[in-house]
């Protein structure tokens, strides 16, 4: 089974952990404890029903304090998601910060998407849709800022197949001989052992 690292990163309370929570155990806790440091969790994901992955996630506490340690945590990375509080607009100012330090350590075809929490806090609101697309054109993340809410679930399976889907896309291949999919970077199949015309693999 291929497994790819993805990060997750953004200011504290903007809620990485609740979204893990629902991607991976399908469950929400109206409170949650801040992440001391760095914490992990595993999940396998079925792609379009093509190939099957599984995802090495890690959180990271927010606060000033932890985020020496982001950068090599960062190392060896495909994807970064980096989260934003619809409710709290100093949450979509400090992405900036995130970003650099992803895009100074990870690899150099790292993804980065752009997403927001929260959405079901509709009367909070302080972030438009409009600000936060700009933000993620400023810093070439992948495609438009992807809304969620970890209380309702709304969209947040659909953000992580997004990053599998893209991820898919831009480091694996098609064997025309086999059918399997396998690294880019190899000009001859791992799995059958030809030396092929290759095609990207279709999302």
């Amino acid at each position: 089974m291929l497994k790819y690292k993805i990060v997750l990163a953004g200011s504290k309370d903007v809620g990485k952990s609740s979204l893990i929570a629902r991607f991976c155990d399908n469950v929400f806790y109206e409170r949650t404890m801040a992440t001391i440091g760095v914490a992990f969790k595993k999940k396998k994901v079925d792609v379009g029903g093509k190939i099957d992955i599984e995802l090495n996630i890690w959180d990271f506490g927010g606060e000033e304090k932890y985020r020496t340690l982001f950068p090599s945590y960062c190392n060896g990375a495909s994807a970064a998601l980096i989260l934003y509080d619809t409710t709290d607009k100093k949450s979509l100012e400090d992405v900036e910060n995130w970003v650099n330090i992803f895009d100074a350590n990870a690899l150099e075809n790292a993804i980065k998407v752009l997403i927001g929490t929260k959405i079901d806090l509709k009367d909070k609101r302080e972030i438009s849709k409009v600000e936060a697309k700009k933000t993620s054109e400023k810093f070439n993340c992948f495609g438009e800022p992807i809304e969620t809410s970890s209380k309702t679930g709304e969209n947040v399976e659909q953000a992580f197949l997004n990053v599998c889907r893209e991820i898919l896309s831009r480091l694996l291949q098609t064997c025309k001989n086999c059918g399997k999919a396998f690294s880019k970077k190899l000009k001859i199949c791992n799995y059958c052992g030809q030396t092929i015309e290759i095609n990207a693999i279709n999302q």
